[in-house]
């Protein structure tokens, strides 16, 4: 969860919340929460590699609106990726002249996502072994920016709420970053090799969520605390490494910086690592082509390939803002599928269904507030129809491939753990 997006779109956060950031990010974490209960029980029910495929699939069958919500899941995941290319490149390019990085930047997006998208290729078992030490270097790095940030002196005026966006403004602000939780999900995917799931899982799905928020909530403060809104507006796209400077000097800067590349890059690394086996899994149920469930170098890399063209194509020419809003609203409709998904299964996942249904109504009321803003803000509103179009094209792409291919469409390959925990 704590890959890319937090450098990407924390000064996004604080244009749109001001004061509020710190709540925003609250807010965006009790949606991944309830969420991530209905995630904990549909895997304790049914441990699979599809993850998110399957549970659907399970609980609405496999009929055109599971296979487009399907088919959303791959966008999504474009987006996402997207949102750490973009976060690489804008990173990266504050090393060079403020009348240059325009132009770094999209070098810099091009360059990582054409590299990863090599080493998966050709190494994918040094993605996997590569992740552990990316992950506790920028964990380190983040670490050190809010404790410095949080012992030197802060400005809290700023938080107080006289500062804070109006009550929609502000919803709409933490769904925008709502990106930033999406990680927990994966977990699914990897039920089937943890040892004692009925202890770990939870600890993993409530826990992870709880923990993050905290994380996100801590880094807000230290960025209003210590830069001014306007500030924060003229550096959005790399914000943290210039609130370390005003604390710890041009090696906070450098440090944040580092911790940027190495979090955006683990992040395409292991997106790209999970999203040949993504179209895979969804290829075996009949939802894409065949060509899909083909091994290259001993590895399922075709899908991998599709997202990194398409990552090149929306991160070199879709403002941030878009992206983040496409991605949060993407996830969000497909959150809300999988509650809905819990809903329907309770008595076999042996959950409280008003839990997952909370959580279904919150992601629900979450994307129309969304939707709502920025359909109301002139700047923004032509990016409604960018959702409307992934949306439609999910639909669009489902119904004719269906038409077309005749394949049959079928469950998974997951087993049935048998009975779930209360």
């Amino acid at each position: 969860m704590v890959g890319g997006g937090i450098f990407a779109v924390t000064g996004l956060t604080v244009e749109l919340t001001k004061g509020a950031a710190p709540v925003a990010f609250m807010v965006a974490g009790v949606v991944a929460l309830l969420t991530s209960y209905s995630y904990l029980k549909l895997t304790l029910k049914f441990p699979s590699e599809g993850g998110t495929v399957e549970f659907l699939n399970r609980g609405f069958g496999t009929g055109i609106i599971t296979g487009s919500a399907n088919v959303l899941l791959c966008l999504s995941y474009v987006v996402l990726l997207s949102v750490y290319a973009y976060a690489f490149g804008s990173y990266g390019a504050s090393f060079f002249p403020r009348a240059e990085q325009d132009f770094w930047r999209h070098v810099l997006i091009t360059g990582v996502v054409v590299a990863l998208a090599f080493l998966n290729f050709f190494g994918a078992n040094l993605v996997v072994r590569s992740e552990n030490f990316f992950n506790a270097a920028k964990m380190i790095l983040l670490a050190v920016f809010v404790f410095f940030g949080l012992s030197t002196p802060m400005d809290w005026n700023r938080l107080a709420p006289e500062n804070f966006v109006s009550p929609l403004a502000l919803v709409s602000g933490a769904m925008i970053i709502f990106l930033n939780y999406e990680g927990f999900e994966l977990i699914a995917n990897a039920a089937k090799d943890v040892r004692n799931p009925q202890r770990s899982l939870p600890i993993a799905y409530l826990g992870g969520v709880l923990l993050v928020m905290g994380f996100y909530v801590l880094i807000g403060l230290v960025v209003v605390g210590h830069m001014g809104f306007d500030e924060v507006a003229k550096v959005s796209d790399y914000v943290l490494s210039v609130t370390a400077k005003s604390f710890m000097g041009t090696f906070g800067f450098n440090m944040i910086v580092v911790a940027a590349l190495l979090a955006t890059s683990s992040a395409i690394n292991a997106t790209f690592y999970g999203s040949g086996r993504l179209t895979y899994n969804i290829a075996k149920t009949g939802e894409l082509p065949e060509e899909l469930e083909r091994d290259i170098r001993g590895q399922p890399l075709e899908g991998m390939i599709i997202f990194a063209v398409l990552t090149l194509i929306m991160a070199n020419f879709v403002p941030l803002h878009a992206i983040a809003t496409m991605g949060s609203a993407g996830f969000l409709l497909i959150f809300m599928a999988v509650n809905l998904a819990n809903v329907r299964l309770a008595k076999q996942t042996q959950s409280m269904v008003w839990i997952s249904l909370l959580g279904a109504v919150a992601c629900a009321i979450a994307l129309f507030v969304l939707c709502l803003e920025v359909e109301e803000n002139p700047a923004s509103k032509n990016q409604l129809w960018i959702l409307i179009g992934m949306i439609l094209a999910s639909v669009f792409t489902e119904v004719i491939y269906r038409g077309v291919t005749k394949r049959e469409i079928h469950m998974g390959r997951a087993r049935d753990s048998g009975s779930g925990t209360g």
